[in-house]
């Protein structure tokens, strides 16, 4: 396997040339979606989807096109994330965000643009597999793994939860409805990317359920690192802006069950990310680096 910075050159690489061409009169949404494609971040979904692919001997060149689109969902959900009407936050990747650059109305449609144009990726990609009918049940069930992440049973069901939720209802059951949200806005779309990976490979039913777990277990412990570092890092480091959830109320897992906890179920997650890696021994090394920076991470 390759390591991080050979998976996310890759990304990077391609990442602009599936962004569509757009009409001169509509420049400037084009210029929006790339202004937050392009500025910065891990890469940290497209990576493990490329990284899943290649473990269980895909062609990654075949995956990459879906390693895209699935940036351009986790963009378009930071744009979006970011408005005034969401979590009204003015630096991302420690830059302006969109809408502090492009205006509100234009930051709603890069988002928009960014979510259909994954979308016209993936159906683009399917087209070229029409010659093999199990080669296209693959993409399939990849592109469809990547599009209910992000749906209303996914990422959004969680960001309604997170908004819904700033300052609960008496008799909301908190720690239930903390599960959810971190299950949802972070989780779904961390899984996403192994799923998709692995459907592309022709990977057998058990590994892709064994990697499923391991994704639930780093994508709780991803949100719950986040909801730490909320608490803990600065702007300078994390790059957007600090104590938010604290000011808003949310139904953070540091606010709910306080450091301590959090710090303990962190540790949890991250054991048991490990566990479920550990009968592919050695062969599994890239995945049990990436569960143990995903825990250490300052960023």
């Amino acid at each position: 396997m390759r390591t991080y910075d050979e998976y996310r050159s890759l990304v990077e690489a391609k990442l602009t040339s599936f962004l569509p061409q757009v009409a001169e009169e509509a420049a400037t949404v084009y210029d929006a979606m790339k202004y937050s494609l392009t500025a910065g971040g891990k890469r940290l979904r497209p990576v493990l989807l490329l990284a899943a692919c290649d473990f269980a001997g895909g062609d990654i060149n075949e995956a990459l096109p879906y390693a895209c689109a699935l940036e351009f969902i986790h963009t378009y959900s930071l744009i979006h994330d970011d408005l005034p009407a969401m979590d009204d936050d003015d630096l991302r990747r420690g830059k302006p965000t969109n809408h502090v650059v492009f205006g509100e109305a234009m930051a709603v449609l890069a988002g928009d643009g960014l979510l259909n144009s994954a979308c016209e990726v993936i159906t683009q990609t399917y087209a070229k597999c029409f010659d093999d009918p199990e080669r296209l049940v693959r993409h399939i069930r990849a592109g469809n793994a990547i599009i209910l992440a992000a749906g209303v049973n996914g990422m959004i069901a969680g960001q309604v939860a997170d908004i819904e939720n700033e300052a609960p209802e008496e008799g909301t059951d908190i720690a239930q409805m903390v599960d959810f949200i971190e299950a949802n806005k972070t989780g779904a779309l961390l899984m996403a990317p192994f799923t998709a990976g692995l459907h592309i490979a022709g990977a057998p039913d058990d590994m892709i359920r064994t990697f499923e777990f391991y994704a639930r277990c780093i994508g709780k412990g991803f949100q719950i690192a986040d909801d730490i570092l909320d608490f803990t890092s600065t702007p300078e480091e994390l790059g957007k802006s600090i104590g938010k959830d604290k000011e808003q109320g949310k139904c953070n897992y540091v606010m709910v069950y306080g450091m301590d906890r959090a710090r303990q179920e962190l540790s949890a997650l991250t054991q048991q990310a490990l566990d479920a890696m550990a009968p592919y021994g050695d062969s599994a090394a890239f995945f049990i680096d990436i569960a143990r920076r995903l825990e250490t991470r300052k960023a």
